[in-house]
Formats: C-alpha cells, structure tokens, sequence
C-alpha cells in the first residue's frame, strides 16, 4: 500500500483553510506551542494576506483573533530574509495599531503572539524550537516585577507578560528526531508532510481528512503541483545565488590576499635590505678601521726604524699600502 500523502501546510494556510470549518487545524497548532487550549474566533484580514507577486509562493500571513480578543500571527516563511527579526516586531506592533479602533483606550490593546515558521536557517543554536516573551527583571534586586493585586482588578492581567508578545520561532529544517510529543508530531508534518494514522494530537486529526492530496479537486491538484515546482526551482535559484556569492567573495578574498601578500613582500623586501644594507656598511666600516689602524702602527713602526720588509711581513701590508707609508 502506497504511503498517504498531504498537502504542505503552507500551501494549504494560504488557499484552502479560510473556512471556520478548517480553523480546528489552525486552533492545534497554536495550542500545541502555547501549552493552552486556543479557540480562534475568526480570521483578520491584513495586508500580507493580499495577493502580491513578491509573496506569491514565499510567505503565508495568518491572523487571527482568540476566544480573549488577543491576536495570534502566524507566518510561514520559505526564503531567507535578512532583516526577518526587524519584520517580526513590525508585524506585531502592525496588528496592535491595525485594531485599534478610533477612541479606544490604551487598556484595549491586546496582547499578541507571533508564530514563525521558517524554512530557512535563522541564526545559530541546538533547538527547532525557540520561544521569548518580556519580563521586568530588577537590575539589582533580579526579582520580577509583579502586579499588585489592586493593578490586576485594574488591569484584568496577572502579570506584566500577559500584556507583552511573545514570539515563537519554529526553525523547521532542524527538526530530525522521533516524533514523541504532539509538538514533535507537527513538526514532523511540517517538515516531511507525514501525519500519524492513528495520530490524535490537536488540529492533525482534522488535518487527515481535510488536507490529503487524492481529495484534492483536479484544478487545486495541479495548482499545488505548480507551487512545488516553483517551490523547488526558487530554492534551487537562492542556493545558486548563495554559492556565487560565497565564489565571489572567495575570488574577492584571494586578489585582496595577493595584493596584501605582495605589500608585505615588498615592505619585507625593504626592510630586509636596510637591515642588510646596515649590516654591510657596519662591516665595511670595521674593515675600514682595522685598515688604518694596521696603517698607523706601520707607520710607527716605520718611525721607530723598523725595516720595511720585516714591517709589510708582520702587518700582513700589501705593496699598495706599502707605498702610502
């Protein structure tokens, strides 16, 4: 029996699941990572869900709004962005100032979650799996800033976190274990679109019967196939871009290498020949010295009436130096 196979989860966020029949997937996912039961009322609109060249095959925007009115973002993204982390935080205070009505008070901002999937490597560590939120540390103290209990009737928050995002970041690629818990079974799906027959973790149950590929009409069949050709042919484009550019700052890397080999050589070539030049004038000026010195003694040897003959053989005198006697 041939294996079942399933849509990606990317392409199917993106075109198929818009109904709140389909939004039991979405309400897994999220209550998986956020170890809570999530109940999503509906699904906002927002720029990044329009249709634009740019994003048609690389990025899935998902928004939507829970059973407490906090705004839950998820994107799946395929390609490496550089400035992804700057794109996160944009995203979030987006959604903040995007639902705010006109005249609400600040007590109605909700609190947002911000889901990443990436198919792309982004930064370095261990885990496939990285979650941040914000809390107030005492700088001396290191204690934690809590809430009094007349601030949270107030407030209708327990604590500071549950005003502030938090951030998931879900680097797909580095999944390669054993799917045990129900984040590691998404994550599997997610990864190599394999779904448990007998799975019964949150959002992949509905994802069997929902997302198979043989239920697929034949016009979505084929709009699927087209997305994981293009899918696969931009992959292939970013790697060659990535691997030109690694050549060329090799080749960029060599030529300054040899022009920085050949100023030092030449600095060295300089430096060795004043070395050598000093060098060679300390030992011609020796040699100069010890020529007038063995002069002057012939010269008082000469004085002293000392025969020329026993003086040019004692001193080692040539028959020019003889002369100059």
């Amino acid at each position: 029996m041939s294996k079942q196979r399933f849509i990606r989860f990317d392409w199917a966020a993106k075109y198929m699941l818009r109904n709140k029949a389909d939004f039991a997937i979405f309400e897994g996912l999220i209550s998986v990572l956020v170890g809570e039961k999530v109940t999503i009322l509906e699904l906002l609109e927002s720029e990044s869900n329009k249709e634009r060249q740019d994003d048609k095959y690389n990025r899935v925007d998902i928004k939507a709004k829970d059973s407490k009115g906090q705004i839950i973002l998820v994107e799946i993204q395929q390609s490496r962005e550089l400035d992804y982390l700057q794109r996160m935080l944009y995203g979030v205070a987006k959604a903040i100032t995007e639902h705010m009505k006109g005249g609400m008070g600040y007590g109605d901002v909700k609190k947002v979650f911000s889901i990443n999937i990436l198919y792309f490597d982004l930064g370095e560590g261990a885990d496939y799996l990285y979650h941040g939120q914000t809390t107030l540390t005492g700088v001396h103290t290191n204690d934690t800033l809590r809430l009094t209990q007349h601030e949270q009737d107030d407030l209708q928050v327990v604590a500071p976190e549950n005003v502030f995002p938090e951030y998931y970041i879900i680097r797909v690629n580095e999944f390669d274990k054993m799917a045990v818990t129900p984040l590691d079974e998404w994550l599997q799906y997610l990864k190599d679109e394999y779904i448990k027959p007998d799975t019964s973790v949150p959002g992949l149950r509905e994802a069997r019967e929902r997302l198979e590929y043989l239920r697929m009409s034949d016009e979505d069949r084929r709009a699927y196939d087209d997305y994981l050709d293009t899918l696969v042919r931009d992959t292939d484009v970013m790697k060659t871009k990535l691997l030109e550019a690694r050549i060329a700052g090799l080749k960029e890397g060599r030529a300054e290498g040899r022009a920085e080999g050949r100023a030092e050589g030449r600095a060295e070539g300089e430096a060795k020949g004043r070395a050598e030049g000093r060098a060679e004038g300390r030992a011609e000026g020796r040699a100069e010295g010890r020529a007038e010195e063995r002069l002057a003694n012939a010269r008082n040897l000469k004085a002293n009436g000392v025969p020329i003959d026993l003086i040019a053989k004692s001193l080692n005198l040539t028959p020019e130096e003889l002369e100059t006697l």
